[in-house]
């Protein structure tokens, strides 16, 4: 592979990793928001739940507080914990696509600027074969295979051992 083909791969790569790590502080940061907002509403219903049933519940409306019926108060605390609670779970799931597509992307480039480093087992098997091959036929040329010796199956070996990356 060319240089250059290789330096271009490498600068997409690290681009789109960039833009992912973006969007995963856009995300953090969104799930910040959600954590402050259920602790808040957590706190809202504690509250709800130490009032008498004869207690006056306002509403803040801009400037004005309104009179609110205290059951319907309870009820609007209740389904903005269980939204708030269905968009972290979303948030959750977004951090979790964004994090693995971040590694993909990270391997990716690493690949491209280090290929000597990734290279497979099954590679390394398909040498350590052709070495085998090249010494075994060396041995043959210079009589050692005529008089009995023989050498071990690398082969065999590194596929007895052999670990998928």
């Amino acid at each position: 592979m060319s240089l250059q083909l290789l330096q271009t791969k490498l600068k997409t790569a690290s681009a789109e990793y960039q833009k992912l790590q973006a969007d995963l502080a856009n995300v953090v940061a969104a799930r910040q928001r959600l954590d402050a907002q259920l602790s808040e509403n957590d706190l809202v219903k504690k509250e709800f739940a130490q009032l008498a049933p004869d207690n006056i519940v306002y509403k803040q409306i801009g400037p004005v507080l309104v009179k609110q019926d205290q059951a319907e108060a309870k009820s609007n605390v209740e389904t903005r914990l269980e939204f708030i609670k269905g968009e972290i779970k979303r948030v959750e799931a977004q951090l979790q696509d964004i994090e693995s597509k971040s590694d993909i992307k990270k391997n990716e480039a690493r690949r491209v600027s280090h290929p000597a480093l990734f290279t497979t087992n099954i590679d390394l098997c398909v040498q350590l074969v052709e070495i085998q091959a090249a010494l075994q036929q060396a041995a043959q040329q210079t009589g050692a295979a005529a008089s009995g010796a023989s050498l071990p199956s690398l082969g065999g070996v590194m596929r007895d051992n052999l670990v998928e990356m």
